[in-house]
């Protein structure tokens, strides 16, 4: 591939991981903490809310980590493709395109950064590399967006429960 898209994946992976595990610590400990969290999940329509918010952090805490080591990369970019797919759907949808009204434009930016990446792989400087394991092309983006779309949509089916307006 290349001394300069190795680079380049590095940085994708090292921003990509530092961003959702800087979220993922924001659930947890920012603000209103777990507590905070759970009630805006419950807000969003989802049951268990802090359930939810645990998964939340764990999901990004881990997904971060492992984009960061560059290890089981496509399930790491699974992991953030349903993250923000949820995001997308429940929170950020009805507001529109535009961050700054608090639409979907960055999620979409993160998710299909994921996908991406699922498809570019982890480059050379990885764990996925070194393990001789990368999952790359069609395959990495096939596990990244097959298990992505499965996870967001048994989350869905399973937790979220939209009020009905009358």
């Amino acid at each position: 591939m290349g001394e300069a898209a190795d680079a380049g994946l590095l940085a994708v992976r090292l921003v990509l991981g530092a961003v959702m595990a800087a979220h993922g610590w924001n659930h947890w400990r920012g603000g209103g903490g777990i507590t905070g969290t759970a009630g805006w999940f419950a807000g969003l329509g989802l049951t268990r809310p802090r359930l939810q918010a645990w998964l939340s952090v764990l999901t990004e805490l881990g997904a971060g980590a492992l984009l960061v080591a560059g290890l089981f990369t496509p399930l790491a970019c699974a992991a953030v493709l349903s993250v923000m797919l949820v995001a997308g759907l429940l929170a950020h949808r009805p507001n529109g395109f535009f961050v700054f009204r608090e639409g979907y434009e960055y999620v979409l930016v993160l998710g299909v950064l994921a996908l991406a990446l699922g498809a570019w792989g982890p480059g050379r400087y990885a764990l996925d590399t070194a393990a001789d394991i990368a999952v790359t092309g069609w395959a990495g983006a096939g596990v990244v967006l097959g298990v992505g779309a499965v996870a967001t949509a048994g989350l869905l089916a399973a937790f979220w429960r939209p009020r009905r307006t009358t």
